[in-house]
């Protein structure tokens, strides 16, 4: 344990529970407690893991406490760390006891990973030798230890061989440690050859890498331009100065291209953690990060809660991406809590995107960010010429989705033996199925939203709670056969029609819904890069930083699909989604192009993807934002009310709504029923609190809530500071 361990007969634990404080246990005789501590203690009637906190403990008879049971032989916990859960809890309004439990998530590593049974060179000589023990004894020649199995793949030999020498007295039975999940990084394994820009990004990151204070970076680079080149020089920085290294990415499950980039540079692949590690690995990869035997991390959102014993840097590549946002629990947005982390332990942020979130943009023109800028993609490869198809005057064919003109590029790009891309940001295969005979609407029964249907699968599905059903030849209102009809398109039918315009070419359809999962969804996209698929068909997926030499076409479907909603930040998602995607187009230097189907080519977003122009959207959306007093220049704070009953959900939210206090630069609107009003069987109203940029938003919130109704029977309330989602 810590130094300063000190004999206490009551200390503050913090519990994985929705509490808004520790609670007090007491300290049995003999047992040295420190902040930071991970113990184990009774709760109810079960025992759960908690971390002893910094306060002072109440005035309690220690009689009346129930004991800590285990002091785990776990590294504590930091009080960097310590203070960073806090401020989340502050800053969301959730329990502290939630935010400590993303820390709490790994129980088997609280103990000591267990050592393992080894074999070592004894110097005794074997009574008969063969080839393969000769071969055995070559390999453990170097007096390093070996386990069983190990030294016998080694050898290229059967257990059995090292079994008997084993016996004849040839090994000695020795204790290894556990072995690393990951080999050390070497910062100086291969030198990259840098571009001028990105040199002097590099030099950039690097003097931030070399202060102990906090800083922000952000690496503002078009599609292609080497920004992971650049900010691995900050990983390097930091590496020499013997401190740890966390790299956030929104899909890291799917970024193998990602992991291998980082070997050519550093000779090891880094720690992976997201949700598709297996648990013995996520296990090890906490505990070893604990220790500090995990320089670098690469992983999802999650990862900002791995107990790091020397973090010295935060990368959030693709920073302005959506999956950082955590929208259930404890809502937060991990490229702001990075910064928070930051700041706390007193090192530098990168923040990476080719298409940087509006906040991001504002922050560095205000000077609060430093800003790196590479304007060129590498090598000089030139950018995709983008061009837009007017749906009114090149509609596509009767019953089909892709005009000519498409379709005719597409062509051609796969006669010349090039890549093609087709995307659709929609899965399944259509989103709505009908009745022509009675007007029929297939709908969720337990959410306000229509079954998708998914023809691969034979099933209608909701994409919001999982309710899936087959099917049905009749219309179940009716009884009419074979008039249900599919309306509009998702990616399976546009496969569907891509089969019909093209053949003979290899297609693959990449969506998060196919059958096989994450590792099939790798193995496509290796296959892609690989150049053994002529024509890709995908949704937003595709759009998440990988690499595929050979495309130098890129079709959206449907540009105008993410402008029809009321989403305050609809115009900047869609630009960067189709930013992103037509970005996969000429990686290599070959001509490329993109095309937008639209039927609003005058649209804002439409013109600046057109002209390339991306300075001309960011002050324009901007100055609407400023206008509008919309975040970064105002504060938003989204309440949603659920319960089992409509009733009980609106009378709840108007209830908080009248308890909401006065303010002059606070206002409450709404309740409103939610767009999506029903999702699992229950009922939503939204409340949106807006206020100016330096409103106390936490506590006008936190008094609203306070002084509103009780929540009693179903009911249960969302509270979501800065959203992201109106839904």
């Amino acid at each position: 344990m810590q130094d300063d361990s000190r004999k206490r007969s009551a200390v503050p634990v913090m519990v994985p529970v929705p509490a808004d404080r520790p609670y007090t246990y007491r300290v049995p005789e003999g047992m040295k407690i420190s902040p930071g501590a991970i113990v184990r203690v009774p709760l109810g009637p079960r025992e759960v893991a908690g971390i002893v906190w910094d306060d002072a403990a109440e005035e309690v008879d220690p009689l009346k406490l129930r004991p800590i049971s285990l002091v785990f032989d776990c590294p504590p916990v930091d009080a960097d760390t310590r203070r960073f859960i806090e401020w989340i809890a502050a800053y969301t309004l959730s329990p502290p006891g939630m935010v400590a439990r993303m820390l709490l998530r790994a129980p088997e590593a609280f103990d000591p990973e267990p050592w393992t049974e080894g074999l070592q060179r004894s110097g005794a000589a074997a009574s008969r030798m063969t080839d393969a023990r000769r071969r055995v004894l070559a390999v453990a020649a170097d007096g390093l230890a070996w386990t069983r199995s190990g030294l016998a793949h080694a050898a290229g030999v059967s257990s059995t061989v090292i079994d008997g020498l084993k016996a004849q007295g040839v090994f000695d039975t020795v204790m290894m440690p556990p072995r690393p999940v990951v080999a050390a990084p070497d910062p100086a394994f291969r030198t990259p050859g840098l571009s001028t820009d990105q040199s002097e990004a590099a030099d950039m990151l690097r003097r931030a890498a070399a202060k102990d204070e906090a800083s922000v970076m952000l690496v503002d680079g078009v599609t292609g331009s080497g920004k992971t080149e650049v900010y691995f020089e900050a990983v390097a920085a930091v590496l020499e100065k013997g401190r740890q290294a966390l790299i956030l990415l929104p899909e890291i499950a799917l970024t193998q291209a990602f992991l291998e980039r980082f070997q050519e540079r550093f000779g090891s692949k880094p720690a992976e953690w997201h949700s598709d590690v297996p648990p013995l690995m996520r296990e090890r990869v906490w505990r070893q990060v604990a220790e500090g035997g995990v320089r670098v991390v690469a992983g999802a959102r999650s990862a900002l809660f791995l107990p790091f014993r020397e973090l010295g840097l935060i990368v959030v590549d693709e920073e302005h991406d959506p999956a950082y946002k955590q929208e259930d629990r404890v809502c937060y947005h991990a490229r702001d809590m990075a910064v928070v982390r930051g700041r706390i332990g007193r090192f530098p942020v990168v923040l990476a995107s080719a298409t940087p979130s509006v906040e991001s943009r504002v922050n560095a023109l205000q000077g609060r960010y430093d800003r790196a800028v590479l304007p060129a993609r590498y090598a000089e490869a030139a950018m995709p010429v983008i061009r837009a198809v007017d749906l009114r005057r090149a509609p596509p064919a009767r019953g089909q989705f892709l005009s000519p003109v498409l379709v005719g590029l597409v062509r051609e790009t796969i006669a010349r033996g090039e890549q093609a891309l087709l995307f659709l940001n929609r899965r399944g295969y259509a989103p709505l199925t009908l009745c022509r005979a009675c007007g029929h609407r297939f709908q969720c029964p337990d959410c306000s939203g229509w079954l998708v249907e998914h023809r691969f699968r034979g099933q209608l599905v909701c994409h919001h709670c999982g309710h899936h059903e087959r099917r049905p030849e009749a219309c179940p209102q009716c009884g009419t056969l074979d008039h249900l009809v599919a309306c509009g398109p998702g990616v399976e039918r546009i496969a569907e029609e891509a089969v019909h315009h093209f053949p003979e070419a290899r297609t693959i359809v990449l969506s998060s819904d196919m059958p096989g999962g994450v590792r099939r969804l790798r193995l496509e996209l290796e296959a892609i890069a690989r150049g053994e698929a002529d024509l890709v068909i995908g949704t937003q997926l595709v759009a998440k930083g990988h690499h595929f030499p050979d495309m130098t076409l890129v079709g959206i479907v449907d540009a105008d699909l993410g402008l029809a909603n009321g989403d305050l930040r609809a115009s900047e998602r869609t630009f960067q989604l189709l930013s992103q995607v037509t970005g996969r187009a000429g990686r290599t230097g070959r001509r490329s192009s993109g095309i937008l189907q639209t039927f609003q080519p005058d649209h804002p977003v439409i013109r600046a993807l057109v002209s390339g122009d991306a300075d001309s959207f960011y002050e324009r959306e901007i100055a609407e934002r400023r206008r509008a007093a919309m975040p970064p220049f105002g504060r938003l704070a989204g309440i949603v009310v659920s319960a089992g009953t409509r009733a009980e959900a609106e009378s709840h939210a108007r209830g908080l709504r009248r308890a909401a206090p006065a303010a002059s630069d606070i206002e409450v609107l709404g309740p409103a029923e939610a767009p999506l009003a029903l999702i699992a069987g229950r009922y939503r109203f939204r409340l949106l609190v807006h206020g100016g940029r330096k409103s106390d938003m936490q506590g006008f919130v936190r008094t609203m809530l306070s002084g509103g109704p009780k929540t009693r029977g179903t009911v249960k309330i969302s509270v979501d500071i800065d959203p992201q989602s109106f839904l």
